[in-house]
């Protein structure tokens, strides 16, 4: 199976320096120098595109702009890319989101992708009008999407549960193809809602023993409901023609990091109700010193940034067998992103996924649509 890559729309503004922002953290404002703008997220939609990756994460949060009304305005500036739309459960009734997708999928040739944010931050959900709790907000996630799921699949739905409830919902036309729902979460909450509904599972980019106790935890689940999921992780990524000049630039990040910004935002992060959250801390300790926590891995993002926080860095050829090392665990998906987001997607594209192509670990999109399909024989 050719390995699926996703890069990554900075609704909170790019610049040649990390964007802060995320888990209640806000988007730090040194540097933001290439605004979210629809034609500046359709040049890196487009050459995301032609680069060859399936889709492109949008996030969600206060700190950036809507993912659903952003990628919708992008879409009509891009043909085959899909939309790995992030939004948050408890904003809106369950019907209205199924609907939602049902009719991003008919205006965009079903380029939609759902990435279910349950939200980790009370803070941050309080103010938009949310006041459950953590575990209380997994629990109602379940019911959004086993509402949802039977709605996709033409369902009659009548549901009374702790957190929603619907009467008699239908859609008029149910979404063809049904979007692949994308989920992450690190606590025993996240987990079960991961096994029951989700179709690939997301990790944030830590080292691979930890990500294959992960794996091994999420799949151990899955199989108690009889399913099987696919697995993603959500990485940054510095890749040069030299391992010297990837770190070089890493460097050039580390030297732009403000030591009273690292201070403000890891006081910040050390809040976070989000158990990858505090995985992610623990990576760095908000330390500048030892940020290669595995051959290639660098924590140094996570200084300035909530959520992701660790990257990919070196030569193509490194950056490419760390992928082949990720992927020998079980991850088949990757969801990259990089500073500034248009010139990384090439380096990225000019310089990996050929490697990767030529091992036969990646195809093209455009060239497996292309392909002409297996005929079967009639039996005799």
């Amino acid at each position: 199976m050719s390995l699926t890559f996703h890069w990554f729309l900075p609704t909170n503004g790019d610049s040649r320096h990390v964007v802060g922002g995320g888990h209640g953290t806000p988007a730090t404002a040194s540097g933001r120098d290439r605004p979210p703008t629809v034609a500046y997220l359709s040049q890196i939609a487009r050459a995301a595109e032609d680069l060859g990756f399936v889709g492109a994460l949008t996030p969600t949060g206060a700190w950036c702009e809507d993912a659903w009304l952003t990628t919708a305005m992008v879409s009509q500036n891009s043909e085959r890319l899909k939309f790995l739309v992030a939004f948050r459960p408890g904003f809106v009734s369950p019907t209205l989101a199924a609907q939602m997708a049902s009719t991003f999928q008919r205006q965009t040739g079903g380029r939609l992708l759902l990435n279910v944010v349950t939200g980790g931050e009370s803070h941050e959900q309080r103010a938009y009008g949310d006041f459950l709790d953590k575990d209380s907000r997994y629990r109602r996630t379940g019911e959004f999407l086993h509402i949802v799921r039977d709605l996709w699949d033409g369902k009659s739905v009548d549901l009374h549960g702790e957190h929603l409830q619907v009467a008699e919902a239908k859609l008029s036309r149910v979404p063809d193809p049904v979007p692949e729902v994308y989920f992450g979460g690190s606590s025993p909450a996240a987990g079960e809602v991961a096994a029951r509904y989700a179709d690939v599972y997301l990790t944030w980019g830590e080292p691979p023993a930890q990500v294959a106790e992960k794996i091994a935890w999420i799949r151990k689940l899955a199989a108690g409901h009889g399913r099987g999921l696919r697995f993603g992780i959500r990485l940054h990524v510095i890749t040069r023609d030299t391992a010297a000049r990837a770190w070089a630039e890493a460097d050039r990040l580390l030297d732009g990091f403000d030591p009273e910004t690292v201070r403000a935002v890891q006081a910040g992060l050390a809040r976070s109700e989000s158990a990858g959250q505090q995985r992610m801390l623990a990576l760095h300790g908000g330390s500048r010193e030892s940020l290669e926590i595995h051959p290639n891995l660098w924590a140094g993002i996570g200084l300035v940034r909530g959520g992701a926080g660790t990257a990919l860095v070196g030569s193509h050829d490194e950056v490419a067998e760390r992928i082949k090392e990720y992927h020998a665990l079980g991850i088949d998906e990757f969801v990259l992103s990089g500073y500034p987001h248009l010139e990384e997607a090439y380096w990225f594209g000019e310089g990996v996924l050929p490697r990767l192509a030529a091992q036969g670990l990646w195809t093209h999109p455009d060239v497996r649509a292309a392909a002409p399909s297996a005929q079967v024989p009639f039996a005799s």
